[in-house]
């Protein structure tokens, strides 16, 4: 039941901050903004993955009300991580490049926005009857749906700041490397092993899941996977 979901997320609905290459300056102005938003930003970034897992190992075969409450709790925590980060790029100030101030404000804008989307998918969740099982899996279906909407959104927020020199600082640093979810999978029906590139060669949400993979809910009708990712 919360296979598309999964998919979805997979796929792409993540911010990615785990950037390859590396500064040549040390201890210059882009690294001391890197540093000063990673800082910042490396528990929020944790739990964007974790709020990921949720979605992704929630058994597929688990009761609607519980599948419910995790995609629930996870919506909200994604949409509370965003919107730290969003404070994050401001507290760190204007980053020291060209457009600096314009890089900043369209990434708090954007983050923000992605906050408030996620939060509807959170309505949309809540709102769900969990006593009906098919028309449950057809609500779910329209969550999933929502959330390819967002994808680009997520990804787009912090798409600026992972661009040239300031990218290149940020991906030395530890906290915004790509988090490991804390978060067990489900044993009754975790994800099997695999990974699904983003466009940044990397599986954003740390997960190491196949959404293709993911069990789905019986009896209901079973959600196809999704585009593979942001």
């Amino acid at each position: 039941m919360n296979k598309k979901l999964a998919a979805a997320l997979s796929g792409g609905a993540v911010l990615v901050l785990a950037l390859s290459g590396c500064s040549d300056d040390e201890g210059d102005k882009v690294g001391d903004w890197a540093k000063t938003f990673c800082d910042q930003a490396k528990p929020q970034i944790q739990k964007r993955a974790d709020a990921h897992q949720i979605i992704i190992s929630t058994a597929a075969d688990s009761k609607p009300a519980e599948i419910q409450a995790a995609d629930s709790k996870a919506f909200q925590d994604i949409a509370d991580a965003d919107r730290a980060l969003a404070k994050a790029v401001d507290a760190a100030g204007a980053p020291p490049v060209e457009n600096g101030a314009k890089v900043q404000q369209d990434a708090i804008k954007e983050l923000n926005a992605t906050a408030v989307a996620y939060e509807g998918l959170k309505k949309q969740v809540d709102a769900l009857d969990p006593t009906n099982q098919q028309k449950f899996a057809d609500g779910l279906q329209g969550v999933a749906d929502g959330l390819t909407k967002i994808e680009k959104m997520d990804q787009n927020a912090l798409s600026k700041l992972e661009e040239g020199e300031l990218g290149q600082a940020m991906a030395k640093q530890p906290g915004c490397q790509k988090p490991t979810a804390s978060v067990p999978p489900k044993t009754s029906a975790s994800p099997q092993p695999g990974s699904t590139p983003s466009g940044k060669g990397s599986d954003p949400s740390g997960s190491g899941a196949d959404p293709s993979k993911t069990a789905s809910a019986k009896p209901t009708k079973t959600a196809a996977a999704g585009k593979t990712e942001e």
